[in-house]
């Protein structure tokens, strides 16, 4: 591999593939950042959980933290910087998350930046759309779950005028926790970057409530 100058910062442009519209997320990161760092980043820029396993593939091979029950990698990821990989313009590589689900993200390095003093990094620049819920069954599945939300909706509201009008309390305290279960499905266009920005500060500060405050 020909040595180039490495930019102080990486703009990267995240997405869940086989989802439309996208799922996506905009993120400057040192390049001095570790892939272990880039995993928690990742996390917190989808909101996902960090419960399930994962792993990059960049450059044909395999990198990630290793846990019980899941796959050894030759390298600590803590050891392995994204400066190391000398990415260049528009190369792209694979985070997966959840092995069941397989939440596929491409990752496309945009552009090389320099440091700009004044800002903090990671930081999120944009973004558009929740992350799926957790366990909700992968791309083909959140889809046709997504799709039949309106359909759910309108029979949940047919139920409770139905036990409004027979009043029958039971049935309607049973129709509002049904309309709670869906809060998450009624969501997902909404994406709260400053929210991502605040637990990307904790993280950068080292503070553990980034974990707690999703």
């Amino acid at each position: 591999m020909t040595s180039q100058v490495i930019p102080p910062i990486y703009k990267l442009h995240i997405w869940i593939r086989q989802i439309s519209p996208m799922i996506w997320r905009r993120i400057l990161v040192r390049s001095e950042s570790s892939i272990a760092q880039l995993h928690d980043i990742i996390q917190i820029a989808f909101g996902w959980s960090d419960s399930h396993l994962h792993r990059f593939r960049i450059h044909g091979r395999d990198y990630g933290i290793s846990r019980p029950g899941g796959p050894g990698f030759a390298q600590d990821a803590r050891q392995v910087r994204l400066a190391h990989f000398q990415f260049r313009r528009n190369e792209r590589f694979l985070y997966e998350y959840d092995f069941g689900d397989s939440w596929q993200h491409e990752v496309r390095i945009e552009a090389g930046l320099p440091e700009e003093p004044k800002r903090g990094y990671p930081i999120c620049v944009g973004g558009q759309r929740r992350a799926p819920p957790e366990d909700c069954g992968g791309p083909r599945t959140f889809l046709q779950r997504r799709d039949a939300v309106p359909f759910r909706v309108s029979e949940h509201l047919e139920r409770l005028v139905e036990s409004v009008e027979a009043g029958d309390r039971d049935a309607i305290r049973d129709q509002l926790e049904d309309f709670e279960s869906l809060r998450e499905w009624l969501d997902l266009n909404r994406f709260d970057r400053r929210h991502v920005n605040r637990r990307l500060r904790l993280y950068a500060a080292g503070d553990e409530d980034w974990r707690w405050t999703r």
